[in-house]
């Protein structure tokens, strides 16, 4: 045997000790894509931040949602916070690297959307911070972590934490969850259409369920008010109350156009 191979085996034999316990972890992935596809039928976002490793697995998520996994429907509403490299530097400049996240969940970020955070350690400041924000704002937070307990776990509604010691199988997991996740959401997209009167779900995890659902919802239509202008688009939650006049380019923005924006 060669050292490649007992590198591979190594390798391999990390990833398959760790599929069991990961498999009891990932059950709750059901629950979050119901979850997930019935906050994105009716016009909410998925926000997703990681860095290094996570960031691309976390781009890769948004990727899935806003073009398709595997069959066409329509496109839904996610943005991977690090992606905008033009803004990311700004606030990294203007604001330090622990804000670079927190300040787009405050900009992009409305009541009941969700934050998704993906970290190997669950340490990383900036997405300790982001999580802070988001709660602040009212997001549901959900994190994708290894071994728990971890801050980020603590700090988030719901985490699926990775029982593993090596970083790498971390992250092999995290993809996986991830076509987990949107496999979840496109099983429940159909079904969600046809209850658009039900509440929207609860978070399954009894131990980090924060979140608790609005007193009312309200009813969906087959039109524009489902998907976004009317619900939580350009109107109730868009341009007016969330967008450019409160949380937009005079409040939170550099000044009254809004011109300048300053771990895994």
């Amino acid at each position: 045997m060669t050292h490649h191979d007992d590198t591979l085996d190594a390798h391999l034999s990390g990833l398959a000790a760790a599929l069991l316990p990961y498999r009891r972890e990932a059950a709750r992935l059901a629950d979050w894509g119901t979850e997930l596809a019935w906050t994105l039928a009716r016009g909410g976002r998925l926000l997703v931040a990681g860095n290094g490793g996570s960031a691309a697995e976390a781009q890769h998520l948004t990727a899935e949602l806003v073009g398709k996994l595997r069959d066409d429907r329509e496109p839904l509403s996610a943005i991977a916070l690090h992606a905008e490299t033009s803004a990311l530097t700004a606030i990294g400049n203007d604001y330090g690297y622990d804000e670079v996240y927190a300040r787009g969940v405050r900009a992009h970020g409305r009541p009941d959307d969700i934050l998704l955070l993906m970290s190997t350690s669950g340490t990383s400041t900036n997405l300790l911070t982001a999580a802070r924000a988001g709660r602040d704002t009212g997001l549901r937070c959900w994190a994708f972590t290894g071994p728990a307990p971890n801050p980020l776990a603590e700090l988030c509604d719901d985490v699926l934490a990775v029982p593993s010691p090596d970083s790498q199988v971390v992250q092999e997991l995290h993809l996986v969850a991830t076509h987990l996740l949107c496999e979840y959401v496109d099983q429940a997209l159909p079904l969600i259409r046809q209850l658009p009167a039900a509440p929207v779900p609860a978070p399954r995890s009894a131990r980090f369920g924060r979140w608790t659902p609005p007193p009312s919802a309200a009813p969906a239509t087959a039109g524009p008010a489902t998907y976004g202008h009317a619900t939580n688009g350009h109107r109730a939650n868009g341009h007016g109350t969330n967008g450019h006049a409160t949380n937009g380019h005079a409040h939170n923005g550099h000044g009254p156009t809004g011109t300048g924006w300053a771990q895994s």
